[in-house]
């Protein structure tokens, strides 16, 4: 698949954002900063980070090009998908099931995976570790609700 596919594909995604981002109905609480302004943020600078992207790979400058006709990708590459979408799959339907920890942390050994990290005991501890801070960061600091940490009523 060609970097200016993959980069059309992103801007696609980044306009249905923007189009989620104005569905988001205004907050009915009087306050200087509503419910869109982080999303609002996060999709603008997605979106031109995606812009810049589509010019590099129209320039053929995109560091994931081919700029040699015998270099070949990386091997593996369907693996790798699939690692990343097995996490995210992971947390998606766990999350509400047993809380944020463990789905968080399935999904972390996807990403990690995908980028070739080894699964071992470290791996497994260092994507706990990031879990537990993200959880403790925004839902026990900053209230936002991630659900419970661990989930046991069964």
């Amino acid at each position: 698949m060609s970097t200016r596919l993959i980069a059309s594909f992103l801007l696609v995604f980044c306009a249905v954002a923007v189009w989620q981002v104005l569905s988001i109905p205004e907050s009915t609480i009087q306050s200087e900063v509503g419910p869109i302004l982080a999303p609002a943020i996060l999709v603008a600078l997605l979106s031109l980070l995606g812009v810049f992207y589509l010019l590099s790979a129209i320039s053929n400058k995109a560091p994931d090009c081919i700029h040699q006709e015998e270099d070949q990708p990386l091997n593996g590459g369907a693996k790798r998908v699939s690692y990343l979408l097995g996490g995210g799959l992971a947390f998606i339907l766990l999350a509400k099931l047993i809380g944020f920890l463990i789905p968080a942390t399935l999904c972390g050994l996807g990403v990690s995976m995908a980028f070739d990290a080894k699964f071992n005991v470290k791996t497994v501890l260092m994507v706990l570790a990031i879990a537990g801070a993200f959880w403790t960061l925004f839902s026990a600091i900053l209230g936002v609700d991630l659900g419970p940490l661990v989930n046991l009523s069964f």
